[in-house]
């Protein structure tokens, strides 16, 4: 399959921003590990436990793709942290962004049955609303899904009884 080619994105603004969260990642085997503790630990502050799994799963996938295809480049720079997460907390809305050294946009595969790897980014696909990816001001890229979030809590906070 051919590189997924860059859509126009209808993310929300800058300016409807409600949370923000970053972390640097080694570039590992274990950076796929770290990225979805970090994901658990940033979605339970924000109050948001029922987007840990889904979240978790995306992440995990794109974060492997970074480690896998996105760091096997002549000019990724030799950096403690080659590859970065963050994630973006809009209302109704919670974005992952993974930013790797490659400025190769990411290629969908289709799997056959008996394929070991192949379906990150049908799974990111079908856990996302919406993914693409935009070209790093510099070098690389970013890889983004959003995952709608459910609405704020209003009113009083019953408890047992």
């Amino acid at each position: 399959m051919s590189a997924l080619s860059r859509t126009e994105t209808a993310l929300p603004r800058d300016e409807s921003l409600d949370g923000f969260a970053a972390c640097g990642l080694g570039g590992c085997p274990k950076s796929p590990g770290q990225a979805r503790w970090f994901v658990r630990n940033t979605l339970t502050s924000w109050a948001l436990p029922s987007l840990v799994t889904d979240m978790s799963l995306v992440v995990s996938e794109l974060v492997t793709n970074a480690v896998r295809h996105g760091l096997d480049v002549p000019e990724a720079p030799l950096v403690e942290h080659p590859v970065w997460l963050g994630l973006f907390r809009y209302p109704g809305l919670v974005v992952c962004a993974v930013s790797d050294p490659s400025s190769e946009p990411p290629c969908p595969r289709r799997a056959a049955d008996g394929d070991g790897d192949g379906r990150g980014l049908a799974l990111v696909g079908a856990l996302s609303q919406s993914w693409s990816w935009d070209p790093a001001p510099l070098r690389g890229k970013t890889v983004w899904a959003a995952l709608s979030a459910p609405a704020p809590r209003t009113g009083p906070v019953r408890t047992g009884r």
